[in-house]
């Protein structure tokens, strides 16, 4: 009999998590210019300044803040306005350049409209 080999069959988030370790090989965070990591969730959307140097996180945010105005929005806007907390409290920490890591995420929809919501803000990348 002809042996049958098994396929193996990934799902969504080992395909994200194998684009994220790729893109992670290049993508550096260091004291100049932290990496800012994006994490989307069905529900929210959270966001950290990293410097991989210590290993610390800097800044962060995320929609569940009671900043974000949730009332009549879509998830678009509320990233936008997620970008927008993140880099106003980078700039009060001293921080205007940062390396955008999308975590293997497509920049399209929440993820796009949070990159727009920083550099509106005043972050540079």
């Amino acid at each position: 009999m002809a042996q049958l080999e098994m396929i193996k069959i990934e799902s969504r988030e080992e395909r994200r998590k194998r684009r994220h370790r790729r893109v992670r090989k290049k993508v550096k965070g260091v004291p100049e210019r932290p990496r800012l990591c994006v994490f989307r969730s069905l529900k929210h959307i959270y966001v950290q300044l990293i410097d991989d140097t210590r290993g610390h996180t800097i800044v962060s945010a995320s929609s569940l803040l009671d900043e974000v105005e949730k009332e009549g929005k879509d998830n678009i806007e509320i990233a936008r306005q997620v970008g927008q907390i993140v880099a106003r409290r980078a700039l009060s920490a001293g921080i205007t350049k940062v390396v955008f890591d999308r975590a293997g995420y497509k920049y399209h929809g929440r993820v796009k409209a949070l990159a727009e919501g920083a550099r509106e803000a005043g972050l540079e990348f």
